[in-house]
């Protein structure tokens, strides 16, 4: 068999973008050349891999069940390049990550910066919603996504990682900061919240642990992050409920009052994801020992 990683770029490339033209763009290749690479691909493996509907190429039986073991092959590939480069030596490793939005913003920082004093790497982080992080681990386009609470996702492992805890805050000339003891579910339930928008792992979780006790909350505005949400409670707008990883950096600086409320504990669950058939190489292995090391010094 003569199958090379050049004709399973270009499938993975088709199959991503749904067209040989959209996929010529990505890797560089004019159209008819990935046409004929792909049509190559398919004589050599003896069947469609994809179904022509109208212009659009749709993965067949067959090319889903080829799809995964592809890109963990260009995905072995892609390291060997990255580790040794053109000069045959070694070179200093690279980790792609995806991080959720609270955890790319006020954790990962840190653990890179960490990380780095102890050995060299290059690193590049993208930031998305959780839904975004698992997709691009399953799809190999990153080596590790650190995510927000769980993931239905069936492609990935799923590494157990540490607890963070969500808290009330508003501002220290908010009427209910000025409030002795705890403020009451009925105060909560009236006072004017600032949310993140609806689909954000945050926001999922805060009305999940809220809305059974307080039964309602008055929105007056979702903001889309929340740098955006604390510094608008910072001035006065309202009150939320945050990452305590998100607001360290207001309460220090007293622009931030954490409010003692009767609410339960408000927790949820930090996760490290990597795909299933991926081989961890040793950088990577130790960058996910280094952040649980982090944290296990912090408790």
């Amino acid at each position: 068999m003569r199958l090379t990683l050049r004709q399973l770029q270009i499938f993975v490339a088709v199959a991503r973008a749904g067209s040989t033209t959209a996929a010529a763009k990505r890797i560089a290749l004019s159209q008819p050349a990935t046409s004929a690479a792909l049509n190559e691909l398919e004589a050599l493996l003896g069947g469609q891999l994809f179904d022509r509907v109208g212009r659009r190429l749709v993965l067949n039986e067959h090319g889903r069940s080829m799809l995964e073991e592809a890109r963990v092959l260009l995905d072995a590939a892609q390291g060997l390049e990255t580790r040794f480069g053109k000069s045959g030596r070694a070179a200093a490793p690279r980790l792609h990550l995806a991080a959720s939005t609270t955890i790319g913003n006020y954790v990962l920082p840190g653990l890179i910066a960490s990380y780095r004093r102890k050995e060299a790497a290059h690193f590049s982080v993208e930031i998305g919603n959780t839904q975004h992080v698992a997709r691009a681990v399953a799809e190999l386009e990153v080596d590790l996504g650190l995510i927000e609470g769980p993931t239905a996702e069936p492609r990935l492992a799923v590494l157990p990682w540490i607890e963070d805890e969500l808290v009330v805050v508003c501002a220290p000339g908010h009427p209910l900061a000025r409030r002795r003891g705890r403020i009451p579910l009925e105060a909560l339930a009236e006072a004017t919240w600032l949310l993140r928008e609806p689909g954000s792992g945050t926001r999922e979780v805060v009305e999940h642990a809220l809305l059974p006790l307080l039964h309602r909350l008055k929105t007056d505005a979702e903001l889309g992050s929340a740098e955006a949400i604390k510094q608008a409670v910072a001035a006065g707008l309202g009150i939320t409920c945050l990452s305590r990883h998100a607001v360290a950096d207001l309460l220090a600086l007293g622009r931030l009052t954490r409010l003692a409320t009767a609410l339960p504990a408000l927790r949820r669950p930090f996760y490290l994801v990597h795909h299933e058939k991926r081989r961890l190489s040793p950088t990577l292995e130790r960058f996910i020992a280094h952040c649980r090391a982090a944290y296990r010094k912090r408790k």
